[in-house]
């Protein structure tokens, strides 16, 4: 076994493609192929299952991969105290909804991490795909919320992927609408007085079931919808036609200050938390970022607090 085999094994984790993982660490295919083949032979474990799909990490892999990751991290430590340069680039990556604070907290793991060079990666997507960014290794953190509307499905495959959730906050759900909207200075909104105006909603890909959305409150039952992929479309469809979104109401400071939030008249509850892989322990950017998010929604809450005081 050699480092470079454990690089190797790090980066077609990281991947979840051969021919990916031969491009960040500058191999050819046949090598880099020949290379884990030999690894899993001379270990006697299959640390990969080739699919039509790409190259997804086995239940005997995941626990010889945590510890691979720790000894090219005791490695880069070494040669970084001994010569000045590291073996290998602190790596980080999460796979989110579309949260500002999530962003926020990224940016100041970002600004902390003392290295000259890392390989970071912050990924705004759809539900089932953060799911299965975190089951098969090409995130260390997910970030969704439970409901319950979603609760009881959302569960189920966390425990078929071996992952598990947890909460961060609980919060009532907010319209989040411009400061120059007609409800703005609404004390709490119904969903009725809501139907005039178009429902900016994230589109979920293939995976449309109604236990992925990522608002609280259903799109099928608006008259005016209307499906976007990223933030920024959102916030210009939010501000131009008078639109509206769902969330948990937790602003940051990346977040457009000419959007507000406002109750929405809705009988349930928003529980945002992270999901990992059971049994896992967090690297320490994984957990600065925890850190920085629980930092940033406290901060966030002790804000409402003073403002309706």
């Amino acid at each position: 076994m050699t480092l470079q085999q454990l690089k190797y094994v790090d980066a077609v984790a990281t991947c979840g493609s051969i021919s990916e993982a031969a491009r960040r660490v500058f191999a050819t295919q046949p090598t880099l192929t020949e290379s884990i083949r030999a690894l899993e032979e001379e270990l006697r474990t299959a640390i990969f299952t080739r699919t039509a799909r790409g190259v997804t990490v086995t239940r005997e892999g995941e626990e010889f991969l945590s510890s691979a990751r720790q000894i090219l991290d005791d490695a880069s430590r070494i040669a970084a105290k001994y010569t000045g340069k590291a073996v290998r680039r602190p790596q980080f990556s999460v796979s989110c909804q579309h949260y500002a604070f999530a962003v926020e907290a990224f940016m100041e793991v970002v600004k902390a991490n003392g290295a000259d060079a890392y390989d970071f990666t912050l990924r705004e997507t759809v539900t089932s795909e953060i799911i299965e960014d975190v089951a098969r290794h090409r995130s260390e953190v997910g970030v969704l919320y439970l409901s319950n509307r979603n609760e009881s499905a959302i569960r189920k495959i966390l425990r078929k992927e071996d992952l598990q959730f947890e909460e961060l906050y609980t919060a009532k759900p907010h319209v989040f609408l411009s400061r120059k909207h007609p409800l703005a200075k609404k004390k709490s909104i119904s969903p009725d007085e809501l139907d005039a105006y178009p429902y900016i909603t994230y589109e979920q890909g293939v995976e449309n079931a109604l236990y992925f959305a990522e608002e609280v409150m259903p799109a099928i039952d608006r008259k005016k919808s209307i499906r976007v992929r990223d933030r920024a479309t959102m916030t210009n469809l939010v501000l131009g036609l008078q639109g509206f979104t769902v969330a948990s109401g937790v602003h940051a400071k990346a977040y457009n200050a000419e959007i507000i939030s406002v109750p929405l008249a809705l009988d349930d509850e928003i529980r945002v938390g992270v999901i990992r892989r059971a049994g896992v322990s967090f690297t320490p950017a994984a957990e600065a970022f925890v850190s920085a998010m629980r930092g940033l929604i406290e901060g966030n809450r002790t804000a409402r607090r003073r403002q309706n005081s």
